[in-house]
């Protein structure tokens, strides 16, 4: 995607291969910032704290974090300790595990002296695996959005999205995003409503920010707006992305994408989830007894971060001294409240027959 009218992607290897450039989200949306990453300690981190984040890109960093160690130890020990150590940066996304997965399958059955080019290559065919998994699933939810604009005899289509689940959190492209960005490309009139998704932000400080780069309309709102918006038909479908996706089509997403599912629901509104195959966990029947939430800081409620009157970027204390606070990062939307899934290979419904043969013979 596009950064002051320049192509741009979310990270990038250094050209002599002993380092990766990633782009620090926590400086959006009010600098454009570039941390270099010299090896797999530093990657590990940068997952850990969220610079990169989103569960797509959270796996192509960690598997150019493993070709960075196999720059500094190539031997079976090194290998094994370093994918499990970068497997725990966070527990909840499963791409991060599928990513360092694939490289190992590459790796172990090489010679240590053979690791360290197959390891970068392999990096790299993920990343660009992601970018056209994600054109695809732009290209079929691109459908939907054509379908809605017919019945609307071309008045504007208004999308309303949770957290970002766009370019920011995946090489290119973003899940979500990508059939808006392919929409409005072609010309489609369409409007975005970007929750502000507490208490990040993901959505007022990245997803607003890379469609402003774009040039797509929106409007950030208060997350508690959705379901008001929806009952006075100002929505026409959500689309959010997801974490992790369980084998009978349960979808873990960021906190409070189950109580938009819940108002869609309530008031007729199609609820879909964006999901690169990668994000499917087939070994997981029930998503809400199954799937780890993250618990995060207290400090991300209790604080809040943003640009003052004199352009500096600082943070403020939002609870009174003493008020503790709870943090879970994500929350599960049970498979009966998704009207469908976007994927790579087409829109499937979310449900266990049709989740276990997606993908077969591609």
């Amino acid at each position: 995607m596009r950064v002051d009218g320049r192509p741009m992607r979310t990270l990038w290897p250094a050209p002599g291969r002993d380092a990766l450039f990633v782009i620090d989200q926590r400086a959006l949306p009010h600098r454009l910032a570039v941390a270099r990453l010299d090896d797999a300690a530093a990657v590990h981190r940068a997952i850990r704290d969220m610079w990169v984040r989103g569960a797509p890109l959270i796996g192509a960093s960690a598997a150019y974090g493993l070709a960075l160690q196999m720059n500094v130890a190539a031997d079976d020990a090194a290998l094994e300790s370093s994918a499990q150590w970068l497997k725990q940066a966070r527990p909840t996304a499963v791409n991060l595990a599928w990513a360092l997965d694939r490289l190992l399958a590459v790796l172990r059955p090489l010679p240590p002296a053979a690791r360290r080019d197959a390891a970068w290559a392999e990096a790299a065919a993920i990343a660009e695996h992601d970018v056209a998994v994600n054109a695809a699933i732009g290209r079929h939810g691109l459908a939907l959005l054509q379908a809605i604009a017919a019945k609307k005899g071309g008045a504007s289509v208004n999308v309303l999205t949770h957290c970002n689940a766009g370019w920011l959190a995946t090489v290119d492209w973003g899940t979500a995003t990508s059939p808006i960005y392919q929409a409005h490309a072609l010309g489609l009139p369409l409007h975005v409503w970007v929750d502000e998704t507490r208490p990040r932000n993901q959505g007022a400080s990245l997803t607003a920010w890379e469609l402003g780069q774009e040039g797509v309309p929106h409007t950030v709102i208060a997350d508690n707006a959705g379901g008001h918006l929806m009952q006075h038909g100002q929505v026409d479908l959500v689309i959010v992305g997801c974490d992790r996706v369980s084998a009978r089509g349960d979808v873990c997403n960021k906190i409070g994408t189950y109580l938009k599912a819940l108002a869609a629901h309530d008031n007729g509104v199609p609820f879909y989830a964006a999901m690169p195959t990668s994000t499917l966990d087939r070994s997981l029947h029930d998503g809400l007894a199954e799937i780890p939430i993250e618990e995060r800081s207290a400090r991300e409620v209790t604080h809040l971060a943003g640009r003052n009157a004199a352009g500096e970027v600082v943070e403020v204390q939002l609870v009174p001294d003493g008020s503790t606070a709870a943090n879970p990062a994500f929350d599960v939307t049970p498979a009966r409240l998704v009207s469908g899934l976007m994927t790579e290979f087409g829109v499937v419904a979310a449900d266990a027959d049709a989740l276990r043969t997606l993908g077969e013979g591609a």
